[in-house]
């Protein structure tokens, strides 16, 4: 029996209980081995992390797809995990054992430190998961899988060291994003720039040859910089080469001030003429474009900040080489200032000795640690790189030749744009929690790679054996007793950047390096979904390492979702206190209500707009559904032991499995194609609109009248739909409909396990073809899937009768709102030239029209009555006469006044969006809220036009 009340807590603890004792989520299930398998793999979330909205929405969508594809018999396989999340761990560690007063990681050493780490990530990692099962991802969690674990570790190892034989992977001396706080670099995806209130310093360098005085501008070139302290570290001055100001002095030199350095003046199109004086400095070793310009023209790269963000210039040769007497004494004044402290100090130096020319103010976007919170340094040092623009090729090819295909199609050229201009990938990270490196250095630097320090040690035997560094007999001895081979090599203490081993994740889960039967039966994946922000880290890089060591692309389809936003369009923050809770929002509505809401809104390329209104609102639909569902149950609306939908005699109940039939479609195609907020809006307008408010509310004459051959019918086919919603309604609202699903009738299983509904139309050649699975001998198994035999309920006939009094009711109602009629206001309403079959219809649906529409008399006429409004309802004209009922001019006035405020914002809205300043500077979901606006507008404008147009007839 369906309890009274729609309580979604208790009915979700449940619920994830049953599933998770059925195993109802394990891939490989007996009855499914010779079905097509479904693979997703899930972005994996850090181990420190918790749910936010992101997570939320995607894991939503995942779980559509692979509930979906369960349903219709595919072996789903939704392999689950987490990312060990190099620095979010270790800094999640480091504060426990300060806040605890216990020594700190150098102090306990790397081996000690690790087994703190280890141990937390046992009794506090992964709270995620859990979160995600609230959620009602239906992960098979018997197959997670950790990046740090043995197996995932191996594969690790393994890609390094083949990629390093192929030269794939080397080392070199780079700029990087560095962490002056953490000591380590970073991903651009750990960089958040902060929009912040600066300065712009305009400095004066004196041109070689001539006296330099402030007052003679052609004794000196003006540069402006952001970060004077790093003018200590320029190796040229870059001008345009089209720019007439500075033709003569290209190839000329000028005097670094305060140093004393010669650089030369170079001519770069980087240098931007419109820009301050035109000219710019160049600093190689700490500003990324000034690092390319460095490379184009051969400049020397002098590095002037140490890891600590503090000046370095005592005893760096670079920084000293070829300086004139006395820059020692200055090298020593400011050496190990910290270089906010050295920027004033620089600064103040400059303004004495006449070479600052004036400061402006300056707001600009300046790079921030996303974790740190401290202002990030391009920092020269040496780290290990792939050659990601030779593995680039193949993953570019596959996207081009359909391998791979992105949807929303439009994120192709994202991808093609970041691949085709890609930069070496810089791997290596400055922790001591990740994958430390397999390489390991012996004595004079010489590099040894391997996936064992054994095989690392005999190479570099051999080596030294070879270049007689070592005798044999010295190699034969370090190889039997490690103990005498200690100091002799020595292992990189860096760790691989997360990204790099999440980038192995479709086949390193499964087994690989290993050829396992996981393997060859679910990879390659099926679908991959995930954010826009991480098609470059993530996405790029799985396509590349795929396809490297597979040979094949690692998922068929790439669907990109967009952000969650707040109600008024702007992101989440904790700084501006608009965050949803997403276990907040289940706690309070149920994760069904919360998963809707995210879908309906999930429409392909557009941002989501939450707000607790909006998945208040979809708790309403599952209460309203859950009410029917108990309506029907009080009405002995039970599953039947035998009954075939086609076979029913009623006009009402042939109808609804018509409606049934299409809504069953629309679900399924909308689903297939990737479509989230029309499958969503499709099962809910059925629901709600269609079983609820109409058919619901057609039947309950029969339900109340005699019992009979009409009303055991109509019965069986309430029940027969409620079922059918059910099936249709579980990949959105899973917890909900598996309750609903045990108890209104005694079932042989889970819903979850249930087959889905069998649409109209029958899957493509194309589809049974990508779903068709190969043999162990090279022959095709043909897919088990139940949409193969689609029952088709249509009924024209029946749609015909019902969708016209549906139609004519919504008009009435939808005239009268606009006319500002009351509900409770009866009207009568005469039905012109009409033919014999229309007057039937109106006549067997007399009473309900009338009780629905809310109609004194239903008449007929050839011509409509004066003072009536005309409306068309399915090609026949219907009229509803207006006299005496409303004051008609007082009404056209009305319209008039609100024609004109839509006019007003019409007239506003355009003017701002035709304002290109504001197009190209505003936030990009500012813009958007503006367009919703004008097309709210123009729609409003368009019904009161109708309305007019109505009431000008009626006079």
């Amino acid at each position: 029996m369906i309890e009274k009340n729609y309580q979604p807590a208790d009915i979700e603890r449940r619920m994830s209980q049953i599933w998770e004792d059925s195993g109802a989520f394990k891939a490989g299930r007996p009855e499914r081995t010779d079905a097509a398998p479904f693979t997703i793999v899930i972005p994996p979330p850090n181990v420190t992390g918790s749910l936010h909205m992101g997570h939320a929405l995607n894991n939503t969508l995942q779980d559509i797809l692979c509930r979906f594809e369960r349903m219709r018999g595919r072996d789903v396989l939704w392999q689950p995990g987490t990312d060990h999340a190099g620095i979010a761990t270790q800094m999640v560690v480091e504060r426990q054992l300060m806040e605890r007063q216990e020594p700190g990681r150098r102090d306990m050493g790397r081996a000690k430190f690790l087994e703190r780490v280890w141990k937390w990530k046992a009794e506090s990692g992964g709270t995620i998961v859990n979160q995600l099962k609230r959620l009602g991802a239906s992960c098979d969690w018997s197959r997670e899988r950790f990046t740090m674990d043995e197996g995932l570790s191996r594969a690790v190892v393994k890609v390094f060291v083949e990629l390093h034989r192929q030269g794939l992977i080397y080392k070199d001396k780079r700029l990087v994003n560095w962490d002056p706080k953490l000591l380590t670099a970073i991903s651009d995806l750990e960089v958040q720039q902060v929009e912040v209130k600066g300065s712009l310093w305009y400095l004066r360098y004196p041109i070689e040859g001539r006296s330099f005085s402030p007052e003679d501008p052609k004794s000196f070139i003006v540069v402006a910089t952001t970060r004077p302290e790093t003018m200590l570290g320029d190796t040229a001055v870059a001008v345009h080469p089209d720019d007439e100001r500075y033709t003569d002095l290209v190839g000329q030199h000028v005097i670094l001030p305060l140093v004393g350095r010669k650089i030369p003046i170079v001519a770069d199109d980087y240098s931007d003429p419109e820009k301050g004086s035109g000219a710019v400095k160049v600093t190689p070793a700490h500003d990324f474009n000034d690092f390319e310009i460095g490379r184009r023209h051969g400049l020397p790269q002098i590095s002037v900040l140490d890891q600590e963000g503090c000046l370095n210039l005592v005893g760096n040769e670079d920084y000293l080489r070829g300086l004139p007497e006395g820059a020692a004494e200055f090298a020593e004044e400011f050496h190990h200032i910290e270089r906010f402290a050295a920027r004033k100090k620089i600064v103040t130096r400059l303004d004495e000795f006449g070479f600052l020319e004036r400061i402006e103010p300056n707001t600009h976007m300046v790079p921030h640690g996303d974790r740190s919170g401290v202002v990030i340094e391009p920092y020269l040092t040496d780290q290990w790189y792939v050659d990601a623009k030779t593995l680039a090729q193949p993953a570019m090819a596959a996207v081009r030749s359909g391998e791979t295909t992105f949807v929303p199609k439009n994120w192709e050229k994202t991808y093609f744009e970041w691949m085709e201009n890609i930069q070496p990938w810089c791997i290596s990270r400055q922790l001591w929690w990740g994958h430390q490196i397999p390489a390991w250095y012996g004595p004079d630097g010489k590099v040894f790679v391997a996936e064992t320090e054994e095989e690392a040690v005999g190479n570099a035997l051999g080596y030294y054996a070879e270049q007689e560094v070592i005798t044999p007999e010295q190699g034969r001895e370090m190889a039997l007793d490690p103990a005498k081979r200690e100091g002799f090599i020595t292992r990189d203490e860096d760790v691989l950047d997360t990204w790099f081993s999440s980038a192995l994740w479709p086949f390193s889960t499964l087994g690989w390096p290993d050829d396992t039967v996981e393997v060859k039966r679910y990879y390659p994946t099926s679908t991959l979904v995930t954010g826009f922000d991480i098609i470059f880290f993530w996405v790029a890089r799985m396509m590349m390492m795929g396809l490297h060591f597979t040979k094949q692309a690692p998922f068929s389809t790439v669907y990109i979702h967009r952000l969650v936003l707040d109600e008024k369009g702007s992101k989440m923050s904790k700084s501006k206190g608009n965050v949803i809770d997403p276990l907040g929002v289940i706690d309070e509505y149920g994760a069904d209500a919360l998963r809707f809401a995210l879908t309906r809104e999930a429409a392909q390329g557009h941002n989501i707009r939450l707000s607790p209104h909006l998945v208040e609102t979809n708790r309403n639909f599952a209460t309203k559904f859950w009410n029917a569902c108990r309506f029907a149950e009080m009405n002995e609306c039970a599953k039947a032991d035998i009954f075939d939908p086609k076979g029913a005699k009623e006009t009402l109940n042939r109808w609804i499995a018509h409606e049934t039939s299409r809504a069953t479609r629309e679900v399924t195609e909308a689903i297939q194609g990737y479509r989230f907020n029309d499958a969503a809006g499709a099962i809910y307008r059925f629901v709600w609109n269609v079983f609820c408010d109409w058919y619901l509310e057609l039947a309950k004459p029969v339900l109340m009248g005699e019992e009979g051959a009409t009303k055991t019918e109509t019965r069986a086919m309430i029940a027969w739909t409620r079922d059918e919603i059910l099936k249709l309604l579980h990949p959105f609202m899973p917890f909900i409909t598996e309750e609903l699903w045990a108890v209104t009738a005694k079932r042989d299983g889970l819903l979850v396990l249930e087959a889905w509904p069998r649409k109209a139309t029958a899957l493509s050649g194309e589809e049974l073809a990508s779903m068709a699975l190969a043999g162990p001998n090279g022959e095709i198994i043909p897919p088990v899937i139940a949409a193969l035999d689609a029952d088709d309920f249509s009924d024209p006939a029946a749609e015909a009768e019902i969708g016209w009094v549906v139609d004519l009711v919504t008009a009435m109602r939808s005239v009268k709102a606009e006319m500002n009629i009351p509900p409770s206001t009866l009207t009568p309403l005469v039905i012109v030239t009409t033919s014999g079959e229309t007057r039937d219809r109106a006549q067997r649906w007399n009473d309900t029209i009338k009780r629905l529409a809310r109609l004194s008399d239903i008449s007929f006429a050839d011509t409509a009555p004066e003072g009536a409004v005309q409306l068309l309802v399915r090609g026949e004209v219907v009229a509803l006469p207006l006299k005496g009922v409303i004051d008609l001019a007082a009404e056209r006035a009305r319209l008039e006044k609100e024609l004109g405020k839509a006019d007003a914002d019409i007239k506003r809205v355009d003017a701002k969006l035709a304002n290109e300043k504001f197009v190209a500077n505003a936030p990009e979901e500012l813009v958007e809220e503006e367009k919703e606006k004008l097309e709210a507008a123009r729609e409003r404008r368009a019904k009161i036009l109708d309305a007019l147009e109505r009431l000008k007839k009626a006079s």
